[in-house]
């Protein structure tokens, strides 16, 4: 498929320009490691953004390494995140994670695929993020956003988010890998909704075949 990549992702990000970036870029663009990155993302797996962000921030003032998160229990690890979606589980599973990072990877966070989704409460999606954002290695990142938008727009046909992110990886050039969640989590929660998508002030209208919208704005 040949589709004016540059002038698609160019007019995404003139059309958000200040707008807020999503929890988890935020927090990568500070002074952060791959490791917050990580664990943000874990935070923010089925959570809104606002609650994302500060249950992080709650754990990282206590917390800031893997090896700090292992000295903590699971339930004050929860207690600091919550009310984040499945706070307990979450805590579980973040705690484990720093854990075999300090055991297995000399409290280093892997920069590897295969070595990230090992990790308990790792998916495909948080590794991609964190490697994109925490190592700036080229990784397509597919939440629910990317999904919705790239099958909505014709870009690809795709049942879910892995094999979204297989034909994204045909279609799309590497220099948008990274930056292709970030842009497109951001239109989706303002422009391309999932319910009656603003549609008549969509500034990639032309390269979107709206496939699946009944309803929009």
């Amino acid at each position: 498929m040949s589709l004016p990549w540059a002038r698609i992702f160019g007019s995404l990000r003139s059309h958000l320009g200040s707008s807020p970036l999503p929890s988890v870029s935020r927090i990568a663009s500070t002074n952060t490691t791959p490791f917050h990155i990580l664990v943000s993302t874990m935070i923010s797996l089925r959570t809104k953004d606002e609650v994302t962000l500060a249950a992080s921030l709650r754990l990282f003032s206590v917390a800031q390494t893997p090896a700090e998160i292992c000295a903590l229990s699971a339930d004050r690890i929860a207690e600091l995140i919550y009310p984040a979606g499945f706070y307990r589980t979450k805590a579980t599973s973040i705690r484990e994670t720093s854990r075999l990072i300090v055991k297995q990877h000399a409290g280093q966070v892997p920069a590897d695929l295969d070595a990230l989704v090992a990790l308990p409460g790792v998916g495909r999606k948080t590794a991609n993020l964190v490697l994109g954002l925490g190592f700036g290695i080229e990784a397509i990142c597919v939440d629910t956003h990317v999904h919705r938008i790239a099958n909505r727009c014709g870009w690809v046909t795709s049942r879910n988010p892995d094999e979204t992110e297989r034909k994204l990886q045909e279609i799309l050039p590497r220099a948008h890998w990274i930056e292709i969640n970030e842009l497109l989590v951001a239109y989706g929660q303002k422009v391309c909704t999932p319910i009656s998508p603003r549609c008549s002030s969509c500034v990639i209208a032309r390269q979107c075949r709206r496939i699946g919208v009944e309803r929009s704005r």
